[in-house]
């Protein structure tokens, strides 16, 4: 069965890294969620994709220069357009720390995946993934199996060195390794650089994708984590993977074709903005 991770919550119909994503996921089956991790200036683990508030919120400036208390008082939903009902909480209620992220999951009353994605580089280091455990451990996380309650958790980066210094607390069958194919256009698009840092960028993120496929090769880490792009264009290596028992989680398969494709190809996890119609794809 191909398992179903809702990529920021349920983030088509609501705004990403929600409450009202997540429980929106959670409600519509979805196996597991995704989230992205940052520091507060206060050392909170807080929920959003980019390094500054511009995109999500009505705020601005970097994430890491806001102390949690400054957070929660930001708009992160109405950008999206979306009316929230009333059970998935008001406004004021919709950002969300990574505490209060596993507080929804627990109660959600059945086996869930949490995938923690850990962005790099960060003004904080590796003070990031030490964070991020320490609010697992005193939830009650178990390294060696990486659970926690009805929660199975995992890390994934797209940077190496995150997952090697993760290696010292957490087995390589938790890890998954983020690869993508590199492309310049997407990257300007994605991180509103112009040409010459969209193109400084790019090579530094070809010396890591060139790393990162090194740690899949040895078997440093189980779980492969490449894009739709990148399973379409490197299916040579991805045998390789398959034929060493990697598994894979394949982001971000929100078309049918993608879908049908990654099935084809023996892909165990999909991640998905729209976990309900992947799910209807699915038969389930």
């Amino acid at each position: 069965m191909t398992l179903v991770y809702a990529h920021r919550g349920a983030s088509a119909q609501f705004a990403e890294h929600t409450r009202a994503a997540y429980l929106r996921a959670i409600a519509d089956g979805a196996d597991g969620v995704e989230c992205d991790v940052h520091l507060t200036a206060d050392q909170q683990v807080v929920l959003l994709h980019d390094a500054t508030l511009d995109r999500t919120s009505d705020g601005t400036g970097a994430v890491s220069e806001q102390t949690l208390a400054e957070l929660r008082e930001l708009d992160v939903s109405s950008w999206k357009g979306a009316d929230i009902p009333d059970e998935f909480g008001s406004r004021s209620q919709q950002f969300l720390t990574l505490d209060e992220l596993l507080e929804i999951l627990l109660a959600a009353g059945r086996p869930i995946g949490l995938a923690i994605e850990f962005k790099h580089p960060d003004p904080f280091g590796n003070r990031l993934e030490e964070a991020a455990l320490e609010v697992l451990l005193a939830r009650g996380w178990l390294p060696q199996s990486s659970t926690l309650g009805n929660l199975t958790v995992s890390f994934m980066s797209f940077d190496p060195d995150s997952l090697k210094y993760l290696l010292a607390t957490v087995p390589g069958k938790h890890l998954c390794q983020l690869v993508a194919a590199v492309d310049v256009e997407e990257i300007r698009k994605e991180l509103g650089f112009g040409p010459l840092a969209a193109a400084g960028a790019a090579a530094a993120m070809r010396i890591a994708v060139v790393e990162a496929e090194r740690m899949l090769d040895d078997g440093e880490v189980d779980l492969a984590g490449p894009g739709v792009a990148y399973l379409r264009t490197q299916q040579h290596r991805i045998k390789q993977w398959q034929e060493a028992g990697r598994r894979f989680r394949v982001w971000t398969v929100d078309e049918p074709e993608d879908l049908e494709f990654c099935v084809a190809a023996g892909v165990q996890e999909v991640t998905t903005n729209q976990p309900a119609a992947i799910l209807a794809l699915l038969g389930r």
